[in-house]
């Protein structure tokens, strides 16, 4: 009878711990990435009271089973559902993280590394992805300074918003290429400023400049000429080129014909009247930097009177002086600039009529019509039958605009430098477009390479199904700042609860080498957004408690019905 009692009280502390369990599984229902456990029991032991015995041949007996009373229950285990996912529940946060699959998340308290598959993170005030329970670091890979691919060695915690990491570095523009149509017939191009089209460009620091080209027609079909007109900065201020060098001083063949404006006269050709005064021309040329108030005032008359914007713009144009020598018949040109005119310098000519510039003119230049103008650029070639680019002074795909040369300070005081550009025209035609050229000039290559930017602020920062943190930057760029590292078990359910939603990794389970592997190795992934909520099944659990209610309370009448029996046996001396 006391075997029996016994046995009823070791089924009930079973059955107590078993509720026990079922308690802490029901408490946790909503505890973010909890796994749920349940108990098994195990026969206790059992007192023999008879050995079994095996058949006699001999005699013609049969053996008998052994006589055992069992001594009552004890807890066989306490197993994890570990493997078991969670529901997910959507939290629209993008540093919480669910994963699928049988990995956990690698986390540290500073000085030991847990496990857990409680994804719900927050970026601290240093710049770490931490736990939002405990503050412990999330583990991960670090980036490559060399390679910014990730370098998988002992895991570290991720600083992902580091001072580094807020702000994208800048970087000048180095390539571009200019696309579209060229239309001949373009009344822009045909005229004398020609046609511009702006290129946006970076300089070091990431400032932003637009350099402007002019492309001119030519008297050559499918040639056309190309200058650099010059650079502005962001608020639209010149920036000094004297030091930049675009191509090569070259002759741009075509009739430019630049008429006296009204109410202009020349009393000679170093006198200009302008119906008011007189300017003399001779003095005011003759020296191109003077600052005397009235050289000054005669330049700028005489830039009035043709429609000319600067004084470069009357020594790059000239005109061609030809003459047939009568004894041979054979006929020599000779280029003189316009500005050598109006200064009347010596012009060595075969004409023996010709001693100075003035002399091709006479006293008359209310009229000038020139079939050379100079340019410091390049000849932009197209295949005048097919329309199709041909090259860059017929040999070459690309320019190169020299700004290299430059240095520029910024609104800040800066000293900035400008990268060499190579410029890519072979996406350019000349077609049949209704008068209308649609040239225009796009910073970085075809597959935007080179392309320059402006200095990058942070303005967020996504975690891709494989674990890497990406930040976006508000100049278009994007960064990898380091990959969240997993760890797997070949016996997961080995693992020990260590509470806070933390495992330590065991004997059984398997230790962690420190490195842990990428979740996609093994079929895994992360999703982030939401989190994977606890696996206790509320109906399991609570057929569980019934019957270990019914359990208990069974075993409570093996020990009352025992005390009972007891009580009769002591009243047997009555």
């Amino acid at each position: 009878m006391m075997r029996s009692m016994y046995s009823g009280v070791a089924g009930l502390k079973t059955h107590q711990t078993k509720m026990d369990v079922i308690g802490n599984n029901i408490a946790n229902v909503n505890t973010v990435g909890f796994k749920s456990m349940n108990v098994t029991f195990n026969e206790l032991m059992y007192q023999t009271t008879q050995k079994a015995s095996g058949p006699n041949a001999a005699t013609g007996t049969g053996g008998v089973n052994a006589r055992q009373i069992g001594l009552g229950v004890k807890m066989g285990a306490i197993n994890t559902n570990i493997t078991q996912q969670g529901a997910t529940q959507t939290t629209n946060n993008p540093f919480d993280i669910k994963i699928t699959g049988d990995a956990f998340f690698v986390v540290s308290n500073g000085s030991e590394n847990f496990f857990t598959r409680d994804g719900s993170f927050y970026v601290d005030g240093i710049g770490n992805l931490c736990m939002t329970s405990n503050g412990y670091n999330v583990m991960g890979w670090q980036v490559d300074p060399e390679t910014m691919n990730i370098r998988k060695e002992t895991v570290s915690p991720l600083r992902i918003m580091s001072a580094d990491n807020m702000t994208y570095p800048p970087e000048a523009t180095s390539k571009a290429y200019v696309s579209g149509i060229m239309d001949k017939n373009d009344t822009d191009v045909t005229s004398k400023a020609g046609k511009t089209i702006n290129l946006q460009l970076y300089d070091s620091l990431g400032y932003l400049y637009t350099a402007k080209l002019n492309f001119k027609s030519t008297d050559t079909e499918g040639t056309y000429g190309l200058e650099f007109a010059g650079l502005v900065d962001m608020n639209n201020q010149p920036v000094n080129t004297d030091n930049m060098t675009f191509g090569n001083r070259t002759q741009l063949k075509r009739v430019n014909e630049f008429n006296l404006k009204q109410g202009f006269t020349w009393k000679n050709i170093t006198t200009l009247n302008d119906g008011a005064a007189d300017y003399d021309m001779a003095a005011a040329l003759a020296d191109l930097n003077s600052t005397d108030p009235n050289h000054i005032a005669a330049r700028k008359k005489l830039l009035e009177a043709y429609g000319l914007e600067s004084i470069e713009d009357l020594n790059n144009l000239a005109v061609i002086h030809s003459y047939r020598d009568p004894g041979t018949g054979v006929t020599t040109d000779t280029e003189v600039l316009l500005l050598d005119i109006i200064l009347n310098e010596a012009v060595a000519s075969p004409d023996p009529a010709v001693t100075n510039a003035r002399d091709i003119f006479g006293g008359n230049i209310n009229k000038i019509t020139t079939n050379v103008e100079y340019i410091q650029g390049f000849s932009v070639v197209y295949d005048a039958s097919k329309g199709t680019f041909v090259g860059i002074d017929g040999n070459t795909d690309t320019l190169n605009l020299g700004l290299s040369a430059l240095t520029v300070t910024t609104p800040d005081g800066q000293q900035s430098k400008f990268s060499d550009i190579e410029v890519d025209f072979t996406q350019t035609t000349m077609f049949n477009n209704g008068g209308t050229s649609t040239l225009t000039a796009t910073n970085g290559d075809i597959n935007g390479l080179g392309s320059g930017r402006k200095l990058g602020k942070m303005i967020g920062v996504s975690v891709q199904n494989n674990g890497m943190i990406y930040a976006s930057y508000d100049n278009g760029q994007t960064k990898l700042l380091g990959q969240i590292a997993v760890a797997e078990f070949a016996n997961a359910s080995g693992l020990e609860k260590a509470g806070d939603n933390l495992y330590s990794d065991t004997l059984n389970s398997g230790e962690f080498d420190g490195i842990g592997v990428d979740i996609t190795a093994n079929g895994g992934y992360m999703n982030t957004g939401v989190l994977e909520m606890s696996n206790v099944d509320l109906s399991a659990e609570f057929t569980e408690m019934i019957t270990t209610q019914r359990g208990f309370q069974a075993n409570s009448r093996i020990i009352t019905v025992s005390d009972t029996m007891l009580e009769e046996l002591v009243n047997l001396k009555r």
